[in-house]
């Protein structure tokens, strides 16, 4: 789980590491333990690196303040080996001949280190990454050339991997490949770059080449060449990002994620746009007696949204797998099931692994935020949400959008033209619900003493508890649990006091009785009740301790798309009065590339 970067300029005159230091710090989302930079100068790989944020690090090092005009950067989130310098990357082989950056992980990296220390080989660090200079340094000194010692290399690991490296052998090169974690190209005016995600480059090059898993990619000088595993020259389609660099930019807020919160209605709005897109995959994807979601984190809670809609307004089965357990599942597909793969990046590891066994039997359909990622080339259809970047750990809008996504889908299939004129008002109930943020940062002030809360929600907004509860845990670190209200009795109950906060998710609609129900159950309990519920509800503002109104006209088959905002807002301001960074969260990274 890491984010690498790579650059060589045109001008032998232009120093890279100021780029370098700038297309990764846009990547320290993926992975902010540790940071460093290789360049080459002089005969030299110079080498840049140490553990912490990349400020923290920069502070103490000046990484802009490197010679020579290519060179290779890297963020980590750790897998194998503590945050270190020793274990921070680019790693180079024992005499500094070849410098690596990688992001994935090397499973039988073990076995390959026993094998290369019985030839002498020194390591320093403890990461798996260690063991690519190492085999590519020997494949060298054997007489192959950097693309082919990398070729063979490749031959030799197995995992998910992007890698780049850089030798004093060839130097005004760079070769990089990929298997099962991301890698993109990009074709600048100053020069040519590679990244792991597109807000690395998108300042320098908007043209950009997505590699293949296998194939091999030079950067130099001249411009990038890519070889298929036989060596073959492949003819790249070049694609244009349309995304701004501003767009992957706070743009004056203080935090990603609050930028990202007001962004959702634009987001909504625009994903609407892919309407035409669905109901083309909807005529070719013909009859389909089941679905099946495959999902993880908030990208499972939108698909459990999309089990209520599609079973309660389209009639059709659906079930709703974790993508690490699809695996016991799998041998429940056929060619009459379409399964909808969830993934705001593309790129998440357990839900590639389920795609490739579900293109085996099933039709399958990749619901995605980035364009060019993984999913969206290995899915047989593809809808893509159109949230822009997302650069804060905890999604926010892409949750939004993946909704929208599921919403169209489900009523263009039911051919729900009621549901589709609700949709085109979520942007306008979103803007609105945002006008309430100075009373929920007030309320917020009240609710941080605590160490545990309750969520509850039932039918259509069940789902809706459930990330409430997640963004809670993710950002603020307080114990959270999502429940569907009608479970309270079946334990729950039994840890209601005075000093846990229940958040109940009440919209108006045919749940609203018994829901309210369940509040006047833990409100009797001592509990303190925060609702979001209807601002013409004045038996809620009687019974609740707070009441975050969103508009009466919100009922709740689409009160998922509108209700989750507040939520999405709480767990912000609880996380700056507890002083923490909503933007980086502990233990967490954005992209979950690695099993």
């Amino acid at each position: 789980m890491c984010g690498i970067v790579g650059c060589i300029l045109k001008d032998n005159n232009e120093e890279v590491a100021p780029i370098l230091f700038d297309c990764i710090s846009k990547l320290e989302y993926r992975g902010y333990d540790s940071i460093g930079l290789a360049t080459y100068f002089n005969d030299k790989i110079h080498i840049k690196k140490d553990k912490g944020k990349i400020l923290e690090v920069d502070k103490k090092l000046n990484l802009a303040d490197m010679p020579g005009n290519f060179g290779i950067a890297h963020v980590r989130w750790a897998t194998h080996g503590d945050p270190s310098k020793l274990n921070s990357h680019p790693h180079v082989d024992e005499n500094n001949t070849v410098a690596v950056v990688h992001n994935g992980i090397i499973e039988n990296y073990l076995e390959i280190k026993k094998q290369l220390i019985k030839e002498g080989h020194v390591f320093k660090s403890d990461t798996d990454t260690e063991v690519i200079p190492h085999l590519i340094q020997k494949y060298m000194d054997e007489g192959f050339d950097l693309e082919h010692s990398i070729r063979k290399t490749i031959e030799v690991i197995h995992g998910a991997y992007a890698i780049a490296a850089v030798s004093v052998n060839e130097p005004d090169k760079i070769v990089a490949t990929r298997k099962d974690s991301p890698l993109i190209i990009g074709l600048g005016n100053e020069g040519y770059y590679l990244a792991s995600d597109s807000p690395a480059i998108l300042k320098y090059a908007r043209d950009i080449i997505y590699p293949e898993k296998g194939e091999i990619v030079i950067l130099d000088k001249t411009g990038v060449v890519v070889h298929d595993e036989f060596d073959n020259v492949v003819n790249k389609e070049i694609e244009t990002i349309n995304w701004t660099p501003e767009m992957a930019e706070k743009e004056g807020y203080d935090h990603f994620m609050i930028k990202e919160i007001n962004e959702q209605a634009i987001a909504v709005k625009n994903t609407l746009t892919q309407k035409d897109n669905i109901q083309q995959i909807i005529d070719e994807i013909g009859d389909i007696k089941r679905i099946c979601f495959v999902a993880c984190g908030t990208s499972y809670h939108a698909s459990l949204t999309g089990k209520y809609l599609l079973e309660s307004l389209a009639g059709i089965p659906t079930d709703v797998i974790l993508a690490s357990e699809f695996k016991y599942s799998a041998n429940t597909l056929d060619e009459d099931t379409l399964v909808i793969f969830i993934s705001q990046s593309g790129e998440t590891a357990d839900s590639l692994k389920a795609l490739d066994v579900a293109n085996e039997t099933s039709k399958t359909l990749g619901i995605v935020n980035v364009a060019g990622s993984s999913i969206t080339r290995r899915a047989k259809y593809v809808i893509q949400t159109q949230a822009g970047p997302e650069i804060g750990v905890a999604a926010t809008k892409t949750y939004v959008a993946q909704l929208t996504s599921i919403y169209l889908f489900v009523a263009l299939l039911s051919n729900n033209q009621e549901l589709l004129d609700e949709l085109n008002k979520v942007p306008d109930y979103i803007a609105e619900s945002l006008n309430d943020v100075e009373y929920i940062k007030s309320i917020s002030k009240r609710y941080n003493f605590a160490r545990d809360f309750f969520y509850l929600g039932r039918g259509y907004t069940y789902p809706t508890a459930l990330e409430g509860a997640l963004k809670l845990k993710e950002i603020t670190y307080i114990h959270a649990e999502g429940y569907a209200a009608g479970e309270l009795k079946h334990g729950p109950l039994a840890l209601i006091d005075k000093n846990i906060p229940v958040v109940v998710v009440i919209p108006p609609g045919d749940n609203y009785r018994k829901t309210m129900s369940n509040l006047e159950e833990v409100k009797s309990r001592g509990a303190i009740v925060l609702a979001v519920g209807s601002s013409d509800d004045e038996s809620l503002k009687a019974k609740a301790n707070d009441v975050i109104a969103i508009n009466s006209n919100v009922g709740e088959i689409i009160a998922p798309l509108v209700y989750v905002v507040p939520l999405q807002l709480i767990s912000y301001y609880i996380t700056l009065e507890k002083g923490y960074d909503p933007d980086k969260p502990k233990n967490l990274a954005k992209c979950v590339t690695v099993e």
